[in-house]
């Protein structure tokens, strides 16, 4: 062989690079949480139907602003709660918890999400919806992950106030203000996280025990925190009703309404009545179908 020839790579050797890449881009693709943003981008696109009727281009920048914000609030999170998420078996393995990503990098790439989100729709939307866009990225860093979480049982309640935001983005981008109609909204999904985030809880309530999470089935026990789920739940019922009873919704809204929040208090009173794990799972997938078909119905109702 001449001494200038090179060796060609082995497949095994050029995999690595390519491997090693791959998994940097899961992992910050894992920090933005998309999971959880799905439900949360579904809520904009109805809500942005009942606002009016928004061009295609208007939903997809709304979306994208909002999917950074979310994400870079999610990043963050993933920095500030490494120590508790190495302790927890579902979280173990998250980029930051398992050393993958630097609590420094993410921090930096949740900042530069959220203020990518803010420069986009202040110059495309309007700054209205920009700031309330970077409000729910505050709520949920400042008031939520390094505040509440830690503090009280209470924390999902208040704390979820960020994740209520996206309908009032959502409003303004359409409309450039808020109105009543659009406060339901937020009150809908306020109301909805409890017993939504609560059902989950008594599944992972080893979990933030081992963390010192002062989650609800912790602190206070399960059997309050099926009260608790049956009770908001009730209170959610009533919520609902706000848009047709103040005339920002018809018929066509108020009868899916009325099903689908009398199954969701048959799934939290079941779960009230049988103490075990089958139907806090049910609860919980439920009270996400709940969500999302209500948030249909208020689209289609607005539009027939």
């Amino acid at each position: 062989m001449e001494s200038g020839a090179r060796t060609a790579p082995s497949p095994a050797a050029a995999a690595l690079p390519r491997s090693a890449a791959s998994q940097l881009l899961r992992d910050y693709l894992t920090l933005t949480k998309p999971k959880v943003q799905s439900l949360l981008l579904f809520t904009t696109v109805t809500t942005m139907y009942v606002a009016g009727d928004p061009s295609i281009g208007l939903i997809l920048l709304t979306c994208l602003g909002g999917a950074l914000s979310a994400g870079g609030a999610g990043a963050v999170n993933h920095a500030i709660d490494r120590d508790v998420d190495q302790l927890m078996t579902r979280t173990a393995d998250r980029p930051v918890a398992s050393g993958r990503v630097s609590p420094r990098a993410a921090i930096a790439f949740g900042v530069l999400l959220a203020a990518t989100s803010f420069l986009l729709m202040s110059l495309t939307i309007n700054p209205l919806a920009a700031s309330l866009s970077l409000s729910g990225f505050l709520g949920y860093v400042f008031l939520y992950t390094l505040w509440l979480k830690r503090l009280t049982w209470q924390n999902i309640v208040w704390g979820g106030a960020a994740g209520a935001v996206p309908p009032l983005v959502a409003w303004a981008a359409v409309t450039g203000g808020l109105s009543g109609m659009a406060f339901y909204l937020f009150a809908i999904v306020f109301f909805w996280t409890p017993p939504h985030f609560w059902a989950l809880s008594l599944l992972m309530k080893d979990d933030y025990a081992k963390a010192g999470i002062p989650m609800l089935p912790v602190v206070r026990g399960e059997a309050e925190t099926r009260r608790q789920i049956m009770l908001y739940t009730v209170l959610l019922y009533a919520v609902t009703q706000l848009p047709f009873c103040a005339g920002g919704l018809g018929i066509a809204y108020l009868v899916p309404s009325m099903l689908l929040g009398a199954v969701f208090i048959y799934f939290s009173y079941k779960l009230l009545r049988v103490a075990d794990r089958t139907w806090a799972l049910r609860t919980y997938l439920f009270s996400l179908a709940y969500l999302a078909l209500l948030f249909l119905a208020m689209a289609i109702a607005a539009n027939v």
